[in-house]
């Protein structure tokens, strides 16, 4: 198993800017998810993780090999770097057979035809895929597809494995599917694993560790459960988790923090914040709560129902919503959409976070 380095990594195209000295240490083995919003800088990470860019500035290290020097202007040519890569295409020979598809990147690295035979069948098994053997890609369906493009690249038993949204072509239900065995084929195998998404259950589900990243910056680096219970960030505190952590913006007013003009918390001496978090779990809805909530939509999960609104009311120009912040809470019982009620807060926040988003 390889250990992944990425120090000050920073990649420009002419004026832009799409990573900002990225730094990160992946364990060997572990199942790391490079998550965030469209134009983060996630897929160029990956590429140039991949060898398909090459960084501006800072390195890469696979092991104790150096793949990538931007300073130097060196960078490993991609068919040198012992990995392999699943894409949002499945990109598969259409003029070969599953069998023949998942063989051919051992065919060109020089394996034996017994040692090639002997692979493919196990791949084939491990993936559940036997019986479509000699099949032509077209002749089989999307998940199935994508089952033989990751079959195809793991085969070569590379060191990494780099994925680029592989399920986003793939309809909810094999989108599931598909996830369970992605992260069990990962288990079995000893590649240390990257991969891309903007979809924070995928993420969850899948990953060791999870770089949330925003504006081509690193947020936060670390375990699902490290940035769950301790993001460093208001944006990790809003974007991750399901729902995400209410985040509420205002300011201190003789020592207690003031939202819409009402006081919700405590601060200690000393301390700006700019936003305060709650748990959605520890907000309620109830009539004679703090602060005013217009309910959008009442989703049922897992017995407990996802309220999801508007805190401070009813409040437009021009039809665009101004000032208010959408949140969602999880609640014993349902709320009806358009309903007017109120958000009783706990006695203290669960964070605070700084002016400049960093937690305090």
């Amino acid at each position: 198993m390889t250990t992944i380095s990425i120090q000050g990594l920073g990649k420009r195209f002419g004026s832009s800017t799409a990573v900002r000295d990225v730094s990160l240490e992946v364990p060997s083995g572990a199942f790391v998810v490079l998550l965030g919003p469209s134009g983060c800088g996630k897929t160029t990470t990956l590429r140039m993780l991949a060898g398909l860019e090459e960084p501006t500035s800072g390195t890469i290290r696979f092991g104790d090999r150096v793949v990538a020097d931007g300073d130097r202007g060196y960078s490993l040519p991609a068919e040198k770097r012992s990995l392999g890569m699943v894409f949002q295409s499945y990109a598969l020979w259409p003029h070969m057979t599953v069998r023949q598809n998942i063989e051919w990147p051992l065919t060109v690295a020089g394996w034996s035809r017994a040692d090639r035979a002997a692979r493919v069948e196990q791949v084939l098994a491990s993936l559940e895929i036997g019986p479509l053997a000699d099949r032509a890609p077209a002749q089989i369906s999307g998940g199935q597809q994508q089952r033989v493009a990751i079959a195809r690249t793991i085969a070569p038993r590379p060191e990494v494995v780099l994925f680029d949204e592989p399920l986003s072509n793939l309809d909810a239900r094999l989108r599931v599917e598909t996830r369970a065995e992605l992260g069990r084929v990962h288990r079995e195998n000893d590649a240390t694993s990257v991969y891309v998404t903007h979809d924070q259950v995928e993420a969850l589900a899948l990953a060791t560790h999870i770089a949330v990243l925003k504006d081509g910056l690193l947020e936060q680096f670390g375990t699902p459960e490290e940035l769950l219970e301790r993001p460093a960030t208001a944006f990790v505190a809003s974007f991750l988790g399901s729902p995400p952590a209410v985040l509420l913006p205002g300011r201190v007013e003789g020592g207690s923090f003031v939202h819409r003009g009402v006081p919700v918390a405590p601060v200690p001496d000393g301390v700006s914040p700019a936003h305060v978090m709650y748990r959605p779990q520890d907000v309620v809805l109830d009539p004679a709560g703090e602060l005013g909530f217009e309910v959008v939509e009442s989703t049922p999960a897992a017995g407990m129902h996802l309220v999801t609104g508007y805190v401070g009311g009813p409040g437009s120009v021009d039809g665009a919503d101004v000032g208010r912040e959408r949140v969602t809470v999880v609640s014993p019982l349902p709320a009806r959409p358009g309903e007017a009620t109120r958000l009783r807060l706990p006695a203290a926040p669960a964070a605070l976070f700084g002016q400049d988003g960093g937690r305090l």
